[in-house]
């Protein structure tokens, strides 16, 4: 299925193609402070529909993640990284996807704050 998804003003668009069937609740510092709840797709299923230079990314610790946000609204709609196996992901956050009622999926809990 394709889902649609923005940031709140509108200026970071996409679409993330998959089989939504549960979300990711990460307790470390950033993903607690920003309350995501994270799809995790390959990052060839994400597609942006706003140009690059339109989003900010923010990294921190071992900068393994980019973080993307907004810079107009600040909200975080993705991130990006590698999966251990080496695989291009994104984190899509599913909050920020329209029609999706998140309240009604499976929540994993993630340890993040001990990586």
């Amino acid at each position: 299925m394709k889902y649609k998804g923005s940031c709140h003003c509108g200026q970071i668009a996409f679409e993330a193609e998959g089989e939504l069937k549960q979300v990711i609740d990460c307790n470390c510092s950033i993903c607690s402070r920003k309350g995501s709840l994270l799809w995790m797709v390959p990052r060839g299923n994400l597609n942006l529909l706003t140009p690059e230079a339109d989003i900010a990314t923010y990294t921190f610790g071992k900068a393994h993640i980019k973080h993307r946000f907004c810079p107009r609204c600040g909200i975080h709609p993705f991130g990006e990284g590698t999966a251990p196996n080496g695989q291009q992901m994104a984190a899509i956050n599913v909050r920020c996807l329209e029609g999706v009622d998140f309240t009604a999926l499976p929540v994993t809990h993630f340890n993040g704050r001990d990586l």
